[in-house]
């Protein structure tokens, strides 16, 4: 049986529609519950994570490839005090939106993709990204066990940060 090679490169121009889909994949929905209408990332809260991509360079985006299918995402855009993301920290402080399709977690994608979004942006002079996460998520683990750092708390959510 041949194994299939999962490649991490830079999101093209030509695939930011991609990171729409990602970013609706993101959205935790708890076992049990209805899925959310794919309308719900036009949201002003939501489509900020997108909406006119690739136009600052603290834009950073990274997608996970197999056999040509594009698998996950990771991307990274700073936020201002009046224009904050969930998991905004501060105006120099990137924050990491990331999903892998079902099929494909638990491979280490997520890993891979966090590793290579830190190190382009400590490229960049970065000290540290922020992300929101729901307590609930599994992917709450990947991000403690890759050095993340909870700095805020909700009843359902961390804030948390990687220093790079």
């Amino acid at each position: 049986m041949k194994t299939t090679e999962i490649k991490i490169r830079a999101l093209r121009d030509n695939e930011t529609g991609f990171l729409a889909d990602m970013l609706y994949e993101a959205l935790y929905i708890p076992d049990g519950q209805e899925k959310l209408p794919r309308e719900v990332i036009e949201e002003d809260s939501l489509k900020k994570y997108i909406v006119e991509w690739g136009k600052d360079q603290y834009d950073i985006a990274y997608v996970a490839e197999m056999d040509t299918e594009l698998v996950g995402a990771i991307w990274g855009r700073l936020f201002s005090e009046q224009n904050k993301g969930f998991g905004f920290i501060d105006h120099k402080t990137p924050e990491l939106s990331m999903a892998v399709k079902p099929p494909y977690r638990n491979r280490g994608i997520g890993t891979e993709l966090i590793q290579t979004i830190a190190q382009a942006y400590r490229k960049k002079g970065v000290q540290q990204l922020s992300l929101s996460v729901d307590k609930a998520n599994d992917a709450s683990r990947l991000y403690k066990r890759l050095g993340c750092e909870v700095k805020m708390e909700t009843d359902t959510s961390y804030t948390m940060i990687k220093r790079i």
